[in-house]
């Protein structure tokens, strides 16, 4: 799994998701290495279907120490 500042979780009330760069998303047709702010603003969640606004980088959600 890449780094967190380089991943992505959905914000879906029930998904969790994460958007890792090293696996892309094989549904959505993004391919490997591909960074999050290069993932078109029209992909969606392969999960539940929420849009690429909803996720927020896991980054954020790591307590600092």
């Amino acid at each position: 799994m890449a780094r967190p500042e380089e991943c992505y979780r959905c914000g879906g009330p029930t998904c969790g998701f994460v958007y890792d760069p090293e696996r892309g998303d094989k549904k959505g047709k993004i391919p490997k290495g591909t960074p999050f702010s290069e993932v078109p603003d029209d992909w969606k969640c392969p999960v539940c279907g929420a849009s690429k606004n909803s996720f927020c980088c896991m980054e954020a959600s790591i307590p600092a120490k």
